[in-house]
């Protein structure tokens, strides 16, 4: 027996211990009165001398993370969404049963404890223990308090244990969720409407990529995940529906690099009597405040660069190609232009840059320019090298888009599109809603998981979502090791 596989059978063994002792090893409900966070946020700044004359009582629940033994006393510290909190645990304090509950415990195990709050000798806050009450058992190891917490397998392949190792990680994902909570409440304020739909679509559209495949058994028909809402979208523009928005998971069969994951999370939105000038007005607006709201400041720090979302800088992809590949042709449109601008322009947008005016080529859902047919009025926005948004003055013509949707399809048959790229599909169903009339409209979609990483300055699209695609793992699982112990 391996010395893991030996711990485990004294943890297990030990919930025999503490059951007799009168706790209950699972489930037993526990009513706190206080959070860790409020405690430290309502009473950090009480002196030693008031906390002595009140002896706030409290009630707290936590994962034990530390425990030093002082003789007939112990310091112990609870954690709990990834903050900590120290409890002292004397023992002629506590019930002599309470006091053999803690000789019993492991660090990770979740425990309750009820007592006061008071200032060590050190000026520590921290709980007087009265009572202890057990919650739940950990039957293996956490991660060893330096290497575990670098181990990027164990980060992403088991993220509750990162959750728990790492209080940044948890920051990483209220930030997120702050972001997106942002994004729904500035909206909504515009009178948009939140709306959802299919991810399983017979025909799938609105972007260049290549679909997953699934297959519906009752209905013996081929479904692919969805690469974007976009038209399912304006078919509730055409339907008056005129300000809607959907944030949502997309899925495309492809690479894998550290700002691509083939699951990720977009927010797209589409407001009638707009265009793309109407999205650039909201993106220079929305952004700001999202900043504000997620981390208190329009500015922060990404990889060693600062990026301001208060100062976007607007050009077209001409003038982009101009300022920065001097020498290129910056007159070219179509694929030229397209080619000179990723290889050449992209690596120098640090800043906050919107680039509109794209070809025509590589935009079949986006309205021509009316002063130059050989564009589009599409733009998109980046930051830090990183595309995060992508809007147009939707194309509502439907005898247009029937004639850019032909153009795609045969660009692909004579290998004009990208290999890692699918042309767009011929959508009968689109073209049908487009005949009944769409109102001239604006739409954006912008990439959440992209804003997240650079508002939590995290390297890799990978952490921050809390599950990301990984090839299955070899080892041995948590049932096979519950069988093998005969639990």
């Amino acid at each position: 027996m391996s010395l893991e596989d030996d711990l485990f059978a004294q943890r297990v063994k030990r919930i025999a211990e503490i059951e007799a002792l009168g706790f209950r090893a699972y489930g037993q409900r526990f009513d706190f009165t206080h959070t860790i966070p409020q405690i430290l946020a309502s009473e950090k700044d009480k002196t030693t001398e008031e906390l002595a004359a009140a002896k706030p009582p409290v009630k707290i629940a936590g994962r034990m993370m530390t425990m030093r033994d002082m003789g007939k006393a112990a310091f112990c510290h609870l954690q709990q969404s990834g903050v900590r909190l120290q409890v002292y645990i004397r023992r002629d304090a506590v019930s002599e049963r309470d006091y053999a509950l803690y000789k019993l415990l492991d660090l990770g195990d979740i425990v309750g404890v009820e007592g006061y709050l008071f200032r060590t000798r050190t000026g520590e806050l921290s709980v007087h223990a009265e009572k202890l009450t057990f919650l739940s058992k950990i039957l293996l190891n956490l991660p060893e308090k330096f290497h575990g917490l670098e181990d990027v397998e164990i980060r992403y392949r088991q993220r509750y244990l990162d959750l728990i190792a790492n209080p940044e990680s948890q920051k990483i994902f209220v930030t997120r969720a702050r972001i997106i909570s942002s994004l729904r409440r500035q909206l909504e304020e515009r009178g948009f409407v939140e709306v959802e739909t299919p991810m399983m679509q017979s025909l799938y559209g609105g972007a260049a990529a290549r679909p997953f495949i699934t297959h519906h058994n009752t209905q013996d028909m081929d479904l692919y995940l969805r690469i974007a809402p976009e038209l399912y979208l304006k078919r509730l523009v055409v339907g008056g529906l005129e300000r809607v928005y959907e944030i949502n998971r997309n899925f495309r069969n492809e690479g894998v690099s550290f700002k691509h994951n083939p699951e990720f999370t977009m927010l797209e939105f589409y407001q009638a009597y707009s265009d793309y000038q109407g999205m650039m007005d909201i993106t220079m607006e929305i952004l700001p405040r999202l900043a504000l709201d997620a981390i208190g400041s329009t500015s922060f720090e990404y990889q060693g660069e600062t990026v301001d979302f208060a100062n976007i800088r607007k050009m077209t992809m001409q003038e982009a190609v101009r300022e920065y590949a001097p020498g290129a042709n910056w007159q070219a449109a179509g694929h030229e232009l397209v080619e000179l601008f990723e290889r050449h322009v992209e690596e120098h947008l640090i800043q906050p840059h919107i680039i509109y005016d794209h070809p025509v080529e590589i935009s079949p859902l986006a309205m021509r320019k009316p002063s130059d047919p050989r564009f589009t009025e599409r733009f998109e926005m980046f930051v830090c090298k990183m595309e995060i948004a992508n809007a147009f003055t939707e194309l509502n013509d439907p005898q247009e888009q029937r004639r850019r949707f032909a153009s795609q399809l045969e660009m692909k048959a004579h290998g004009q599109i990208k290999p890692d790229e699918e042309a767009h599909q011929m959508d009968e169903d689109y073209l049908r809603a487009l005949a009944y009339g769409m109102p001239p409209a604006g739409g954006e979609g912008i990439g959440v998981d992209r804003l997240v990483m650079l508002l939590t300055n995290s390297k890799t699209i990978r952490d921050v979502i809390l599950f990301p695609l990984l090839r299955p793992e070899g080892e041995i699982g948590m049932a096979d090791k519950l069988k093998r112990l005969e639990v």
